[in-house]
C-alpha cells in the first residue's frame, strides 16, 4: 500500500484482516479507502457495511449496503444485511421487501427465510411465519434456530401438540439449549403432562441453574401435583 498507495484491492484486503480481528474502526477506515479510488466496488460498501454494524451503526450501515445494492442489483447479502439491520431497528414491516429480494435472488437461503420468520412473528403474522421456518428447515434440516422459532409461533397458535414436536427437533440437534428445554415444559404443563413438564424445567435448570423462569414455572406444576416442595 505504501509503494501505491492507489491499490484498491490491497487496501480492501487490508480491510477484510482488521475486520476478522473485530479492528472495525480500522476496517471502516480501509473501506473507505477503497471506495475513494473505486467507488463502484460493491464488495467495499458491503463490508464496510459490516463494519458499521459492529460499530453500532445501523443507519449508516443501511445506508452502505444500499449502495452495493445499487451498484449490483442482485447482491443478496446485501438484501438480507438491509434486512436483517431493519429487524434490528424494530422497522419490521420496512425488512420484509428487503428480506423478499434476498430470496428472490438465493431461494435456498436458509439465513434469509429464518430471519424472514422472525420479522413475521413480531407482525404477528404467524401463519405466513410458520411457512417462512418450514423453508428454511426444508433447506437446512438441522437449523435448530428455526425449530425453536416454530415452535414458539406454533405455541402462538395455540397449537401445543405441534409445538412441543418442535421444541423437541430443536433440543435434538442443540440439546443444551435451556430455552427450548424452558419451552418444552410449557407445553407439557399445557397438555397437562405435569410429571414430564417438570422434567423439562428441571434439565432446563441443570444447564442453567439461575434461569429464574423454569425454577418458577416449576414450582407452579409442583402445586398442581399438590407436591410443594
Amino acid at each position: 500500500i505504501e509503494i501505491k498507495p492507489d491499490y484498491y484491492d490491497a487496501w480492501f484486503r487490508q480491510g477484510m484482516t482488521l475486520l476478522k480481528l473485530g479492528r472495525f474502526e480500522e476496517a471502516l477506515a480501509s473501506f473507505d479507502k477503497v471506495i475513494e479510488i473505486k467507488p463502484d466496488y460493491h464488495q467495499a460498501w458491503y463490508f464496510r457495511g459490516i463494519a458499521l454494524v459492529n460499530l453500532g451503526r445501523y443507519d449508516d450501515a443501511i445506508a452502505s449496503y444500499d449502495r452495493a445494492i445499487e451498484i449490483k442489483s442482485d447482491y443478496h447479502n446485501a438484501w438480507f444485511n438491509r434486512g436483517a439491520m431493519l429487524f434490528v431497528l424494530s422497522q419490521f414491516e420496512e425488512a420484509i421487501p428487503s428480506l423478499d429480494k434476498a430470496l428472490f435472488f438465493k431461494p435456498d437461503y436458509d439465513d434469509g427465510w429464518y430471519v424472514r420468520g422472525l420479522v413475521l412473528g413480531q407482525l404477528e403474522r404467524f401463519e405466513e411465519a410458520l411457512a417462512s421456518y418450514d423453508t428454511a428447515l426444508a433447506i437446512k434440516p438441522d437449523k435448530w434456530e428455526a425449530w425453536f422459532k416454530r415452535g414458539v409461533t406454533l405455541d402462538n397458535l395455540k397449537r401445543f401438540e405441534e409445538a412441543l414436536a418442535s421444541y423437541d427437533k430443536a433440543i435434538e440437534f442443540k440439546p443444551d439449549f435451556h430455552q427450548a428445554w424452558f419451552r418444552r415444559g410449557m407445553m407439557l404443563d399445557n397438555l397437562e403432562r405435569f410429571h414430564d413438564a417438570i422434567a423439562s424445567y428441571d434439565k432446563a435448570i441443570e444447564i442453567k441453574p439461575d434461569y429464574d423462569d423454569a425454577w418458577y414455572n416449576r414450582g407452579v406444576v409442583l402445586g398442581k401435583l399438590d407436591r410443594y416442595e
